[in-house]
């Protein structure tokens, strides 16, 4: 098992890899203590089967640059293969505003080619290339050095293995005519979007029990300050405070540092210092934010007039539709998705795109009594009426 650990290391490798039609990629990071992932190791493959061909890369390493990765992934005559790519793609992303391009997402074309909802890559391996893998390293510390043998072996498997699972799921989709569904689907991961935290939108993931413009100004303020605080610090957000304990103080409202000692939730280091005296400021930021300013939750789906009848038929021709055309049901459309189509929705992503092919063009015409569902043995049939 060979570990670049130099520049022109990795820079003679990503040279040789360039010469081939795809290469697979993984990483191994620590998030637990930090906001932002720490890159611990990088696995790289190419097609073959020699003692070359894979390497492992240690960005740990004093000196070494990242940079001939980097240009390989913007290499475009060559794929980059990754499994559940979105928080590989991120660290790349944050550390240098790169994607890899083009992108292919086994995780994402097994779904599209029949495995099941967010199918994990030792079940494609188990399945595809006949193969176990050792998972009993997956959750060491990936930052201490040296690596053991164990951890080397098992990371090295993640790369190798996802050679022949690429081939497989890849001449699978050419068979189909389903490449573009894979496309489709691949280009929110390479949406900067996709990763872009804005501390002004974090109050939108915090749940809440009340639509009070009021109550949401206070709670924005204090998402706010929490993202900020951990953006700055490169601390996790549940480290400043937890959402629980921002409910509770968006509903205390405290004004002072000794009205933050009556919080039963907040952390005993968020009492004192500059926490506490972030705490205070986006209470008092959130009390002071005139009536036309306070934020609105999304409530539309929430007085939606839903058909139970017709999204109970919806679930019914889903089921039918993916289980004939081989496609992971989760992936065409999750159940308040079907809810509002039934409540007249149409700005819905099951009727667009190549989901509309599979299951929106039926769906609509189902909602339009154009159609109705019959059952035939173990099956369900469309029938024209």
């Amino acid at each position: 098992m060979k570990t670049l650990t130099t520049t022109d290391e990795l820079q003679a490798f990503c040279e040789e890899a360039a010469n081939y039609p795809y290469v697979t990629v993984d990483t191994e990071f620590l998030r637990e203590r930090t906001y932002y992932s720490k890159l611990c190791l990088i696995q790289i493959a190419f097609s073959g089967d020699g003692e070359n061909d894979a390497v492992l890369v240690d960005p740990l390493s004093d000196g070494l640059s990242l940079e001939p990765l980097y240009t390989l992934f913007r290499n475009e005559s060559v794929v980059k293969v990754f499994h559940a790519a979105r928080q590989d793609l991120e660290i790349f992303w944050v550390d240098a505003s790169v994607f890899p391009k083009p992108l292919f997402d086994t995780q994402v074309a097994a779904m599209v080619c029949g495995f099941g909802d967010q199918v994990g890559y030792e079940t494609l391996v188990r399945k595809i290339v006949k193969e176990g893998v050792d998972k009993s390293s997956r959750f060491t510390d990936w930052s201490r050095r040296p690596l053991s043998e164990a951890q080397q072996t098992y990371a090295l498997a993640d790369v190798t293995h996802l050679r022949r699972v690429y081939e497989f799921l890849a001449a699978d989709l050419e068979r189909s005519g389903r490449s573009h569904w894979v496309a489709e689907e691949l280009q929110v991961l390479t949406d900067p979007a996709t990763y872009d935290i804005q501390p002004q939108e974090a109050w939108r993931r915090v749940k809440t029990r009340t639509s009070s413009g009021k109550f949401l100004a206070v709670v924005r303020e204090l998402a706010a300050f929490r993202e900020d605080y951990a953006q700055t610090n490169n601390v996790p957000r549940n480290r400043v405070f937890k959402d629980d304990a921002l409910v509770e103080l968006a509903s205390t409202k405290p004004r002072t540092g000794s009205d933050l000692g009556g919080s039963r939730l907040l952390l005993r280091e968020a009492r004192k210092g500059a926490i506490a005296e972030g705490i205070l400021q986006a209470v008092a930021k959130g009390i002071n934010c005139p009536a036309d300013k306070h934020p609105r939750a999304d409530r539309s789906r929430e007085k939606m007039q839903v058909n139970p009848a017709l999204s109970d038929l919806l679930r019914v021709l889903l089921k039918a539709k993916t289980e004939s055309a081989g496609v992971a049901a989760k992936l065409i459309a999750p159940s308040a998705d079907l809810d509002a189509i039934a409540a007249g929705e149409r700005d819905v992503a099951a009727l667009t795109g190549w989901r509309h092919e599979v299951f929106g063009e039926d769906a609509l015409r189902l909602c339009n009594g154009e159609i109705a569902l019959a059952a035939k043995g173990q099956s369900v049939k469309v029938v024209a009426l």
